[in-house]
């Protein structure tokens, strides 16, 4: 296995640019494998050829430095391209969720000012609705078949126009706008340049020992960050391969990873919870996983022991901040992994290159000590450039250049650290602070209990109630008064829940992340919740 440092010097040095980065990688040898989509394959050098065609096309449509273009599809080869070509002129990608209605879509494309959005068949009617009003009416291209007077970008670009493209792109040029999620007030568009796709990508390396002829599955959506500037941009810093799935299957998962031949997948806490509780008959032994990033504690063990995988990796990162600690791998020398942790402060493969840095503070900005807990702020090479057109949410998010992350964690005597809560996911109680992300953690670990999103509702005498939703494993049962017990066997009494509730299963945001605004919002299941305290009268 090669070190990361090792896999990085494969390549010719490069300017920073997804340009120069992707010739530096198809400079080596253009024949290698470079991406899967279905049923077709490209190379390193065809996938060049086609980025420049891409790019002709886009400029020949007016598209140039600083133009955005939204993307509003389910995982597919013509999220790489584009990427890759607006990025050739200068231009910027804006992912959007393919999941959107058209008021969620409207926002972001009027927010982001695009000049083209490419669909496919099943968005192209909500991308039409949400551009209309649109300052300059968009240009459209469909990303799989041509219909509705939409061109297809294939077709575009096998007629692709003769064009002079620009020399004088730089590293610091923006690529993406990444909307958050918009769980309170609208959404954020962080900004990226291409310097941070590149270097976030160059440090995925690290975290995972990518190595030059690994195989990545792409199963996270493209419209996030954590395929975008690790899977995606891990890919092109090693100059190693991927299979991009369209979207997650939790019961053909396994089966995918064997026919593509995988031995890297990133995954997310919920996609761990599921695929632990599936039924056995869908792993297959024959798989050439040897890595998976993103696996919790509550699922080590089974992924460890159950599927095989004996490289288990997780750490921290945002969409303004991606990667800023990691549990080592676990190679001679890299240090101990810690389960439950976020790990230490992540590095670069070249230990001359400066990296991030993190605080610990109180609500005064003040470092706390070790074991105390505080909120995260970081300062990192890999951030954002701020956020699209709203300058007062980017400056209330720095202080003194630290970007302050709105999550509690502590660290410990050996600098790693602990994730918490979101600030505005703590309960209050009885005087007390809870984070629901513990009780999450406690409930989900019931031997009954395939998931469990925990939130706060409003007490008869002030402060919050503890309401806990659980999602049962197939042919499990339990009672309230069961979680209440196991809850009160394993935390402080003030902790334990009043109120259970069951579901077949929760709801989840488009990245897989248990959607609590939907939970509170949804009256219908505060009513006919257990109330255990009326239980005990």
């Amino acid at each position: 296995m090669k070190k990361p440092l090792e896999v990085i010097r494969l390549y010719a040095e490069h300017d920073y640019t997804l340009n120069g980065t992707l010739a530096s990688r198809a400079g080596r040898d253009p024949g290698r494998p470079f991406m899967t989509y279905r049923d077709c394959s490209w190379s390193w050098g065809e996938f060049a050829h086609k980025v420049d065609a891409a790019a002709r096309v886009l400029a020949a449509r007016g598209i140039g430095k600083g133009d955005r273009m939204g993307v509003m599809a389910r995982n597919c080869d013509g999220h790489v391209v584009l990427l890759f070509a607006l990025a050739r002129l200068g231009a910027i990608m804006v992912p959007v969720n393919p999941e959107f209605g058209v008021e969620e879509a409207k926002y972001v494309l009027h927010h982001a000012e695009v000049s083209a959005v490419a669909a496919t068949q099943d968005t192209l009617d909500v991308a039409q609705k949400a551009a209309v009003g649109l300052k300059a009416p968009a240009w459209f291209v469909m990303l799989d078949h041509a219909g509705n007077d939409v061109p297809l970008l294939d077709d575009q670009i096998k007629a692709a126009p003769k064009a002079c493209l620009p020399t004088d792109i730089t590293g610091d040029a923006t690529c993406l706008i990444v909307y958050t999620s918009g769980t309170t007030g609208f959404p954020k568009g962080a900004m990226h340049s291409q310097k941070s796709f590149v270097t976030g990508g160059e440090a995925f390396v690290q975290r995972v020992y990518l190595q030059d002829d690994d195989r990545v599955m792409i199963v996270l959506p493209l419209f996030h960050i954590n395929a975008m500037f690790y899977s995606l941009a891990g890919t092109l810093a090693a100059g190693a391969s991927m299979v991009i799935i369209p979207k997650f299957s939790a019961s053909t998962f396994w089966q995918s990873v064997v026919d593509t031949g995988a031995t890297e997948v990133n995954i997310i806490e919920a996609i761990g919870s599921i695929l632990r509780t599936r039924p056995r008959e869908e792993f297959r032994p024959g798989h050439k996983l040897t890595k998976v990033y993103g696996v919790r504690a509550s699922m080590d063990e089974t992924f460890k022991n159950d599927f095989k995988i004996p490289h288990r990796i997780g750490g921290y990162g945002m969409t303004e901040i991606p990667g800023v600690t990691c549990n080592p791998f676990d190679v001679e020398n890299e240090g101990p992994q810690k389960l439950g942790s976020m790990g230490p402060v992540g590095r670069h493969p070249d230990p001359a290159r400066p990296w991030a840095q993190c605080r610990v503070v109180d609500d005064e900005g003040r470092d706390v000590p070790d074991g105390e807990p505080g909120e995260l702020w970081v300062k990192t090479p890999i951030i954002m450039q701020g956020y699209f057109r709203d300058p007062e949410q980017t400056a209330n998010t720095f202080h003194d250049g630290w970007f302050k992350t709105g999550d509690l964690v502590k660290r410990d005597s050996d600098g790693y650290y602990y994730f918490i809560s979101r600030k505005r996911d703590i309960i209050r109680r009885r005087g007390e602070n809870i984070a629901a992300a513990e009780l999450d953690r406690v409930v989900g670990e019931h031997p009954a209990v395939a998931e469990a999103g925990t939130i706060a509702v409003p007490s008869e005498l002030g402060e919050d109630e503890i309401f806990v939703v659980c999602a049962l494993k197939p042919g499990a049962t339990v009672t309230a008064e069961d979680i209440a017990e196991w809850c009160l066997a394993r935390l402080a009494p003030q902790k334990v829940p009043r109120f259970v509730a069951f579901v077949d299963e929760l709801p989840h945001t488009p990245t897989h992340k248990i959607a609590k605004a939907q939970l509170r919002g949804d009256a219908a299941l505060r009513a006919r919740a257990v109330d255990l305290a009326r239980l005990k009268k």
